[in-house]
């Protein structure tokens, strides 16, 4: 083996120490965001309420994926790192208040025709709604509500866009703990108000949710001051950086429009099921954007800064390096997970969201559909990654044909879970898993596209390193299911218990995981292990 492959190559350090960071702030957001989901679960359950809120979060979440956080920051990196490097300080400013007031004005008319169309909008995202007097109205009102969401969201995207390419990573992705923290604390806060004015609890959070929005954009202000940047309000004027931006964003838009495509469509189909079935799918779904966050989304975002800057230098080289680094990290780190959340499924659901109103038959019901998620998670989150690469280069069309590809599919395979398939017995969970086989194929053309487009990236290297993964990840899987039908009288026995049964799993997977990548010899362990040694020493600094 030659010393490019017996030493971890510097991109691959970088990638790692910075998503070590970026990680452990996403970690932090996500803990938060499980304690925001179990505060939802534990005051309204699976059922009228907990299904209208998060019908309603739908398309604000949808429209801060494709405006805000997804096709606006992957067009405006690459454009604000070329301004940066090849132009000034003070342009590259400019461009970043003329995109910040752009974005205002624009989805400021967005919020009023959502405002306007709130029923129309409603009736198209949850028609089975209609069977239960009062819940659909229940969604419209939680979505008005909800609207002054994405003009706060969109301007701390902008904002986290110019720090990561600027190469600061921690503030931004810590500022995304301020929405769950606005909703737990806001939320809670103003339950007895809306009781006070014969509203409904869940209104509470509903407004916990923009107040979120609001703080994430301003806890990210000092930070951006200290860079250089000062924010103010000025009239748009239709900047030539914000054109390109906008450009690259129509078929970014549509291009990362799949995964939130693939929800609506299953939220639709779902509100016609059983009750409960859009919640059980929602829990699921947020448990398997844990590890997509905490690993997949931070190697993405780190990543996107080095590849946009490889891009602009005409540095394939090191593209192919960045690329490959992120994708292997990414296995590393999604494929494990996916096993122990499949395996440990029912007694992490159990122990998050078995409260209050939150039954078994709901934890074994979203257990069913989580295990389907995990089939899809590793492709998940390493679509990110091609993605950005694609917009690193100037290309959003390629990446737009993939998901369309995709979103076809999962619409076929969803039509075909509730009707020729019906017999199956999948209900909720055969729409789990046409997520997962559309985004596999979407990862597959994406895969197919780009290496004729760099000419390769390490495919042997990334092949090796899956099926070493793959082999360590299925022995520790199954030593764990087999610990979880060993435990004397079952898990299900309460809370402490299946706290214990919790614990004892993840510990015994890192453990047990951690030897066995070890022993298979996946030479990308020393990277965790140079990221975590990394961030210790920061802490240490930070104690000091």
């Amino acid at each position: 083996m030659s010393n490019a492959r017996t030493a971890p190559d510097q991109a691959a350090r970088q990638v790692a120490r910075h998503a070590g960071t970026v990680g452990a702030a996403t970690l932090l957001s996500r803990v938060l965001g499980l304690l925001r989901d179990q505060v939802m679960a534990a005051l309204f359950g699976a059922g009228f309420a907990s299904d209208a809120f998060n019908t309603a979060f739908r398309i604000p979440n949808l429209l801060r994926d494709l405006f805000a956080e997804g096709a606006m920051s992957a067009s405006f990196i690459p454009t604000f790192t070329e301004y940066d490097q090849k132009r000034s300080a003070g342009e590259a400013w400019a461009l970043g208040r003329q995109l910040m007031m752009t974005l205002l004005a624009v989805l400021l008319v967005l919020c009023a025709v959502g405002w306007l169309f709130t029923p129309q909008f409603m009736s198209a995202l949850a028609a089975g709604f209609a069977r239960y007097p009062g819940k659909l109205e229940l969604t419209g009102t939680l979505f008005r509500i909800m609207l002054p969401f994405l003009p706060f969201v969109a301007l701390a995207a902008a904002a986290m866009g110019m720090l990561n390419a600027r190469g600061v990573f921690g503030v931004p992705a810590l500022a995304p703990a301020l929405l769950n923290v606005g909703m737990i604390v806001f939320g809670l806060a103003l339950i007895p108000v809306c009781r006070h004015f014969g509203q409904p609890p869940i209104v509470a959070m509903a407004i916990g949710v923009v107040l979120g929005a609001l703080l994430q954009f301003a806890v990210q202000l000092p930070s951006l001051h200290r860079q250089g940047f000062r924010f103010r309000f000025e009239w748009p004027t239709w900047h030539p950086g914000v054109r390109r931006v906008a450009w690259l964003m129509v078929p970014a838009t549509i291009g990362l429009a799949a995964t939130n495509v693939n929800i609506l469509v299953s939220n639709n189909i779902a509100s016609r099921l059983e009750q409960g079935s859009v919640t059980w799918l929602y829990c699921a779904f947020r448990l398997m954007q844990l590890p997509i966050g905490i690993f997949g989304i931070a190697l993405a975002t780190v990543a996107m800064p080095a590849l946009s800057r490889a891009a602009v230098d005409r540095d394939m080289g090191a593209m192919r390096s960045t690329l490959s680094a992120a994708v292997r990290l990414v296995l590393l780190l999604t494929v494990p997970a996916a096993v122990f959340l499949a395996v440990m499924s029912e007694p992490v659901i159990s122990l998050l969201f078995e409260h209050g109103r939150f039954t078994p038959l709901a934890t074994q019901q979203t257990a069913g559909a989580l295990v389907m998620y995990c089939v899809g998670l590793p492709f998940f989150a390493s679509i990110g990654i091609f993605t950005r690469t694609f917009y690193a280069l100037g290309d959003t069309r390629t990446p737009m044909q993939a998901s369309l590809a995709s979103v076809a599919l999962n619409v076929v395979l969803n039509l075909a879970m509730v009707g020729p398939l019906r017999g199956l017995g999948l209900a909720h969970r055969g729409l789990a898993l046409a997520a997962s086989v559309a985004a596999a194929a979407n990862l597959i053309q994406l895969t197919l596209y780009l290496r004729g487009r760099i000419g390769g990236f390490e495919a042997g290297r990334i092949a090796a390193t899956l099926a070493r993964v793959l082999a360590a990840s299925a022995g520790v899987g199954v030593v764990l299911w087999l610990g979880l039908h060993a435990v004397p009288g079952g898990w299900h026995r309460g809370h402490l218990r299946v706290l214990g049964t919790v614990t004892a799993g993840a510990l015994a997977a890192a453990v047990l995981g951690y030897g066995a990548l070890k022993a298979a010899r996946v030479e990308e362990v020393v990277l965790l292990e140079d990221a975590a040694g990394s961030l210790l020493r920061r802490f240490r600094r930070f104690r000091s």
